[in-house]
Parts: structure tokens; sequence; C-alpha cells
């Protein structure tokens, strides 16, 4: 595949298991994003991973670079009550009997090739009533590569006669260009989270707690050792441009990436990779996931957002090389 444009959708005479990928290029960078799903396959700068992802003859696993709508994290029980109307979502997660991270990230996004340029491209899907979830939203995926990095822009719209419930967020794994598993153990890693979220067997959030005198404070960069960490951050510092800011450093402070979220997420959750259900990829890269609501929001309510009909929402979020 050309990085700087255009498509490939076979290898040989066979279908790519994420479809057609489109290369996009700025400068010493280069990112692939893929059909299925609109997904964040993997980006470079000068041939350095800043990503954790995955090859083009392989199928995405762990969530790797996924856009995750109408809600990312976990829904308990894969159940909802939304204005009175009792829901019942597939658990796409049977293990802990729960549905994860959306209805989008498995479908085919289509990419126009009039918005495909050097170095953007956006994708489109429009999400229909299915089980467990009752309206239809206008999806968009705006993808574009600059000087200051990658920028991500999603933009829903509500096109149902009646409000839903809605949230975002995305599951790309940092790297420090080492992708080894135990690789992040080493790195220096800062998330500028004050707040925490602990979770059950489940994975669902069963109150909020201060990251002072816990394993989860990383508010100043420090190695990140051997902790296990897959938790929601939220009360997030921000800096004097809104944006607040995780980094994933080498081991002698050389070089690194950096993840930023705009106002619209309001919390970042933390994933060391312990869980993966292949060895060789656990704690190979750091997860981060911008998110505009906390986990289970559609049961819960923090941070969830009632889209009304023909409204609009839109977030964005970054990596840039360090």
């Amino acid at each position: 595949m050309n990085p700087r444009g255009g498509s490939q959708q076979t290898a040989g005479t066979r279908l790519l298991p994420s479809g057609r990928q489109y290369g996009i290029a700025c400068g010493s960078q280069t990112a692939t994003v893929t059909e299925v799903g609109g997904a964040l396959r993997e980006y470079h700068q000068d041939g350095r991973d800043l990503l954790d992802g995955y090859g083009p003859e392989d199928m995405c696993t762990g969530a790797r670079g996924q856009s995750l709508i109408p809600w990312p994290n976990r829904i308990k029980g894969g159940s909802y009550e939304w204005e009175g109307q009792q829901l019942q979502l597939d658990l796409s997660e049977p293990d802990k009997s729960g549905a994860i991270h959306g209805l989008t990230r498995w479908r085919n996004w289509d990419a126009p090739v009039v918005q495909h340029t050097e170095d953007s491209i956006s994708f489109t899907y429009t999400l229909h009533a299915c089980q467990g979830w009752a309206w239809i939203l206008d999806c968009r995926l705006d993808y574009h590569l600059g000087p200051g990095g990658l920028t991500v822009r999603t933009t829903a719209m509500n096109r149902s006669a009646s409000r839903c419930p809605y949230g975002t967020g995305a599951h790309p794994y940092l790297s420090t260009g080492v992708t080894t598993p135990g690789a992040i153990d080493a790195a220096l890693v800062q998330v500028p989270g004050r707040t925490f979220l602990p979770v059950d067997e489940r994975g669902i959030p069963t109150g909020h707690e201060r990251v002072e005198g816990t394993e989860y404070d990383l508010r100043e960069l420090q190695q990140l050792g051997g902790r296990h960490i897959d938790v929601a951050y939220t009360d997030l510092l921000r800096d004097a441009d809104g944006r607040a800011r995780v980094k994933l450093l080498r081991p002698d402070n050389s070089g690194g990436v950096e993840l930023w979220v705009d106002g619209s997420y309001p919390y970042v959750e933390i994933f060391s990779g312990d869980t993966l259900p292949q060895p060789h990829r656990r704690r190979t890269g750091l997860g981060v996931e911008p998110m505009t609501c906390a986990p289970d929001a559609f049961n819960s309510g923090e941070g969830l957002i009632a889209l009304e009909p023909g409204q609009s929402h839109a977030g964005e979020w970054g990596i840039r090389p360090l």
C-alpha cells in the first residue's frame, strides 16, 4: 500500500481481514486507516512505531485503534433503561456477561475518494436500529496528519424521531517503538487524572477514588513498572489550551508519544494489557482510551449525552510524536 494515497483491498487475490487500507502522510509521518471500523491500524514517524497496532494480514484484536460508538467501554449485563424503555444488547463480552465498545467497530465504513487527500481522510457510517439500540445515527470520522501529529474528529448526528443516549471513545495502544511482551514496564508514563474509577470483577465502576497514595497516581512522569491498570481516570488536569495529555516515553526519556483529548473527553481509560487473550500481545503497548462518558454510563448516566433529534456531537483527540 502506498502510504501517501490510494487504497489496497487485497493481498494477492485475497481480501484483507480489515478491508480496504487507506494511507495518509505528512512529512516523515505515515498512518493507515481501515475500512472495517474506520480504525487506525498503524502510525509511524521516520519508520518508528508510535502505536502498538496490527498488520495488514491480521484481524484487529484488543480493539486496537478502533472507534467506539455509541458507547465506549462496558454496559453491565448489556441492559439499560432509556426514557421508560428497557433495552437488551447482545452480549459482546460474554465472559463478563456484558456489552463492550459500541456497535460500529466491526462495520464497514465508507471512505469517499473525494474526502481522501495526501494528509487526511474521512469515513462515514449510518448506524441503524438493531438489537438493544432503537435509533439512527449518522457517524463520521475525520483523520488528519499535520506537522503537530495526528488529529481525529468524531461526529455523530441523531437522525431519529426521539432523543437517544450517546457516548464515544477510541482505543489506540501507544508504543515506545518496542513491542515485545513487557515492553511498557520500563517505560515512563504520565496520566493527568486526579480521580480514578475502581471496578468490580466485571469491569463496572463501583465509585470514585482520589489517586493520591495509590498505584494509580501517575500525575508525575514515572516508570510504569509492574502495575496492572485497567481503570478510567477523570478530573483531568488540563493545559492552557484545554487539552489533557497522556505521555508514554522511552526509559531514558529520549522521546516517545503523547495522546491528547479536548474538553469533550472528560475520561481516559488506561489499560496495561494484562488480560489480553493473546499472551504475546500483553504489555506490549499502553492502551489509552479517550471517552466522553464513564464506563456503564448507559446505566449510571455519568457523562452520558442525550442527543435530541437532529442534534450532533463532535469531539477531537490526537497523537503527537515526542
